[in-house]
């Protein structure tokens, strides 16, 4: 059964620290790949702040094409808006029943996960990998039996930084991949 560990967010844009997350994972001796579940909208943010989904797919593809072990998920274009973690999982492991999910989150969203919409089941059911994030307290789920913390390195870069460099017109081209910043140029993006 391969073990998958599932990368949430807008990605928008996705940067290195997300691929550095992603390939400390690896990393792990249970983990054998990470999708990158791009989200069409979180519940806790406004979708006008996004770019198109295809745009954002688009990216993440750009960004992980080079790494076998790295892959893309749509699943949440599919799905109602707005995504809920535990209706991507039911639909994710009804339609990959050879995969064994877990999720990784940063230890920000640890800390207000009790808030996630049937969290308990998701505590339960799957794995929660957990990345150390700047600012964040030691909370209580921590020490749950789902929880594992991972030695990831803390990398405080995040896309709306990445955004607001870009409308200030600053250059970003080191905090982004070669083909994701080639993408995010010629189409313009986050300019204004």
């Amino acid at each position: 059964m391969k073990r998958t560990a599932l990368f949430f967010g807008s990605f928008n844009p996705i940067h290195v620290g997300h691929l550095i997350i992603a390939n400390t994972m690896l990393q792990q001796k249970d983990v054998d790949e990470v999708w990158f579940v791009v989200s069409p909208q979180n519940p806790l943010k406004e979708r006008s702040t996004l770019l198109a989904d295809h745009h954002r797919m688009q990216m993440v593809r750009r960004a992980v094409d080079d790494n076998y072990r790295l892959r893309v998920c749509d699943i949440e274009m599919h799905l109602p808006i707005p995504s809920y973690t535990v209706v991507t999982l039911a639909a994710l492991s009804e339609k990959y029943s050879d995969r064994e999910f877990c999720i990784v989150m940063g230890s920000d969203n640890l800390n207000s996960f009790h808030r996630w919409r049937n969290y308990q089941y998701i505590l339960d059911h799957y794995r929660i990998l957990v990345y150390p994030r700047p600012g964040s307290e030691r909370c209580a789920l921590r020490d749950h039996p789902a929880v594992t913390m991972v030695d990831v390195p803390m990398i405080d870069i995040s896309s709306s930084y990445i955004r607001q460099q870009i409308a200030a017109r600053r250059d970003v081209r080191y905090l982004l991949t070669e083909p994701v910043y080639q993408y995010l140029t010629e189409m313009h993006f986050y300019e204004s």
